[in-house]
């Protein structure tokens, strides 16, 4: 094993030094229509499709980055005894049974840490379970190849998510037991408290703008409270002036269920934006909060997400998800996660290439347009081009609800240089 990870994500667009994703597998397959909208999803994924897509968004950043799987750095931690009682203690207990805690106690930790995330199957030898509807003893965690949202690394910490829907909570106690104790990572950690049940937070609202500033949104996932819990962090790491931009998220539809769906940063000097939810609408709030001496010093209301970064001398352009022109076609594209990309460098990003009319948007404004095949094939090369955008295929991945962001943790980035 290679020396110790000590995450540090100081901005959005730092070039890429290590990431966490987790290949979608047996458990996104392993759903009915009956039991779809519970999983959160609206629709079923056909996942040899699905896996055939992601494969190339894993190839691409393999070629630039260190790449880690979760189930592989899961199966890790779970060398350590400790780890290991502990998690299945705590998934176990929440579903009072201990039949089920018995057996996965007793696997290796490989296979289990492939249970934890596929799910294990029901065994009906008691009334009540032959009575069951449910087909699963534990569930499948059908949202985790959204690595995002379980865990966020800071400047100076991994902030653990607290998960809006309790089918997601699997996800954030592995991610947690990762960086825990998987001796890559050297990591300091906080979380919400389970007792608080009103404090929710996902990393698809969180964005690292520049070490001293987080961009969060607030919506159907991350609360006020979660807000205010991590807000509370911050001041009592007393690290300087810190600036937290809070957006109010629509609650419908559920394209906008994080921030990062409707604004997401591609380089120093321009982000992409869907224009109705950051320009249009004064129905949803932008709140400007600053920390310094261990306490808020400033809460107020600003006009938009760019101008409040304005004042903190971050000057950005807005590119228009789906285009400049045609509201109809703005909501398409930001449906099939239009303004969700993910920078492998300052300048350098990835996203679906279905969204014509905002990759044209970008290539308007200075991106070239590569196919991430033509990446994967050494046909093209990132380090040839100052401004990039790197198009994945997107026929099922988007059907999850998510785009190249939401399906990437950063664990590492350099200096963005700002």
């Amino acid at each position: 094993m290679e020396g110790v990870i000590k995450p540090c994500v100081a901005s959005e667009i730092g070039e890429l030094e290590s990431v966490i994703i987790h290949t979608p597998g047996t458990e996104v397959e392993n759903m009915t229509p009956g039991n779809a909208e519970r999983a959160l999803y609206s629709d079923i994924l056909n996942l040899p499709v699905a896996r055939k897509e992601y494969s190339v968004l894993n190839q691409v950043l393999r070629k630039y980055t260190r790449v880690f799987e979760v189930k592989d750095i899961l199966a890790e931690a779970l060398e350590v005894q400790e780890a290991k009682e502990s998690l299945i203690t705590t998934i176990c207990n929440a579903g009072n049974d201990c039949e089920l805690q018995e057996a996965l106690l007793e696997k290796d930790p490989h296979d289990l840490a492939g249970l934890l995330i596929e799910g294990v199957v029901m065994k009906k030898n008691t009334l009540t379970k032959f009575l069951s509807r449910e087909r699963y003893s534990l569930p499948p965690l059908h949202n985790f190849f959204f690595v995002r949202d379980a865990a966020t690394a800071m400047p100076d910490s991994v902030f653990i998510g607290k998960m809006a829907n309790r089918i997601r909570e699997r996800e954030a106690l592995i991610m947690d037991t990762i960086f825990n104790y998987n001796k890559r990572f050297g990591s300091k950690i906080s979380r919400i408290p389970n007792g608080n049940t009103a404090a929710t937070i996902e990393g698809g609202d969180v964005l690292v703008v520049r070490d001293d500033i987080l961009l969060i949104g607030n919506g159907t996932r991350t609360s006020s409270q979660g807000i205010d819990f991590l807000l509370d962090i911050i001041r009592k790491q007393n690290n300087g002036k810190r600036h937290i931009i809070v957006q109010e998220l629509p609650g419908s539809p559920e394209s906008f269920i994080h921030l990062d769906m409707v604004f997401t940063m591609l380089d120093k000097d321009c982000c992409m934006v869907y224009e109705p939810v950051i320009y249009r609408t004064s129905k949803y709030q932008t709140v400007s909060i600053t920390i310094e001496n261990s306490r808020v010093s400033s809460i107020k209301e600003e006009r938009n997400i760019p101008e409040a970064l304005g004042k903190l001398g971050i000057d950005l352009k807005p590119l228009f998800c789906g285009g400049r022109t045609d509201p109809w076609i703005q909501e398409r594209e930001q449906w099939h996660s239009g303004a969700n990309f993910f920078a492998l460098a300052p300048g350098k990003v990835i996203g679906y290439g279905r969204n014509n009319y905002t990759i044209d948007e970008m290539n308007r404004n200075g991106f070239e347009v590569i196919r991430a095949a033509d990446i994967v094939s050494g046909k093209e090369d990132l380090h040839n081009h100052d401004r990039v955008v790197v198009t994945i295929e997107g026929s099922e991945l988007p059907r999850g609800g998510g785009g190249a962001r939401c399906m990437t943790m950063p664990v590492g980035r350099k200096d963005a240089g700002w």
